[in-house]
């Protein structure tokens, strides 16, 4: 079995990245052990401070790959609004300061659009995953990238999800080409259900690209 260390101590994303991964490739499910910085005791100091989602999600797999002699998975995902820019993009963490909270982000983004009209609420959700191993050469470094895209509401609506999700709604051409019921236009990330979210997320369509590599990394291991 291979144990593979995913980069991060978010819970939510850990819950995420695991129901993902077992979704999409349910013949792992025995043959890849999934384990969190929490789960191996590993206290997560890196500095995030790439200018892309694709480079913090570097960062974090090295430097979690060295800490634990372990192949690790890391994600870096935000949201990116078109009124702002692209904001807070790579920030979207911490975007109201530190210490960070979903709830003061939040509240940030929204006082930051409020008199943004609808017709120019566009949004998506971007993430990139980086796989790495433990020696951390970039031989042994890959990369996949997922984006979902959608509009954010003006009060934040559902109790499900985490960070954003309560205010971002994907688009009728998004839940379509999930194969989603446009009976859900309009609801937000937080009143899907996970399996639903699940469906279109970012993070999916990225887990989906790394797949491949996952599966010829476990077929090594076997070999």
């Amino acid at each position: 079995m291979l144990r593979l260390c995913l980069a991060t101590q978010n819970r939510h994303k850990v819950t995420e990245l695991r129901a993902l991964l077992m979704a999409c490739a349910p013949e792992l499910e025995n043959q890849l052990e999934l384990l969190s910085l929490s789960d191996l005791a590993v206290v997560d100091e890196v500095v995030e401070d790439g200018a892309t989602f694709a480079a913090n999600a570097q960062i974090k797999a090295r430097a979690a790959a060295l800490a634990t002699g372990l192949w690790a998975l890391a994600d870096d995902s935000g949201l990116q609004v078109d009124a702002l820019g692209g904001a807070p993009g790579v920030l979207s963490a911490r975007y109201a300061g530190e210490p960070r909270s979903d709830a003061r982000n939040l509240s940030a983004l929204l006082a930051a659009v409020a008199a943004v009209p609808a017709e120019g609420r566009g949004a998506s959700f971007h993430c990139s995953l980086c796989l790495c191993s433990p020696s951390a050469v970039a031989v042994d470094t890959y990369l996949s990238e997922g984006s979902v895209s959608g509009s954010l509401l003006t009060v934040a609506s559902g109790q499900d999800g985490f960070g954003y999700d309560p205010i971002f709604v994907p688009t009728e051409a998004e839940l379509h080409a999930a194969g989603l019921p446009l009976t859900l236009l309009g609801q937000s990330f937080a009143m899907l259900s996970l399996a639903q979210k699940n469906q279109l997320s970012h993070r999916t369509r990225a887990v989906r690209a790394m797949l491949p590599n996952l599966i010829a990394l476990v077929a090594q291991q076997n070999a």
